[in-house]
């Protein structure tokens, strides 16, 4: 069997960041998958599991929400090893095309008050295991590397793939 992209990726030198993991095309459709890569592989603690899910609910919320984007949203979700997301929009873009996306969704992150949406045992299947201060911490972390990013940031450096 052919090794899927992600695991061509060299994860013992990928940095945290935004990148392009793949693109898909179906018909004129084009699908960019993005790889949101909170933690540095293999080097720092992946991300708390009730954190993760906290970040997943309240950024599938907002994206689905989000007037300009919800109609491109087509996933948003964790990686299993935990050191990151997976979004998925319709459309061809680069990581530097979604910044503003990411920095204004992670903004809204760290300003969350109330009731974690989805996390209600009707509409969640693990709803209790929650962590929104560690959320609020981590998308922090995660956002000021996005308001000033560097290429290593932004793009797998050819010699990683």
């Amino acid at each position: 069997m052919e090794k899927i992209a992600s695991f061509k990726v060299d994860h013992l030198r990928l940095k945290p960041g935004v990148y392009v993991s793949r693109k898909d095309k179906f018909k004129d459709v084009v699908l960019t998958t993005f790889d949101l890569r909170f933690k540095e592989p293999n080097k720092e603690p992946v991300l708390d599991q009730p954190a993760l899910h906290t970040i997943e609910h309240l950024c599938a919320t907002f994206l689905r929400s989000n007037k300009e984007w919800a109609s491109k949203d087509v996933y948003f979700g964790p990686m299993g090893c935990r050191t990151g997301f997976y979004l998925i929009l319709e459309g061809d873009y680069k990581s530097s095309d979604i910044l503003p996306l990411l920095i204004e969704m992670f903004d809204w992150v760290e300003k969350f008050e109330g009731a974690i949406p989805g996390a209600d045992p009707a509409e969640c299947g693990n709803w209790r295991e929650q962590n929104i201060d560690m959320a609020k911490w981590e998308c922090r972390k995660y956002n000021n590397l996005l308001k000033k990013p560097s290429k290593e940031n932004l793009e797998y450096p050819s010699d990683l793939v």
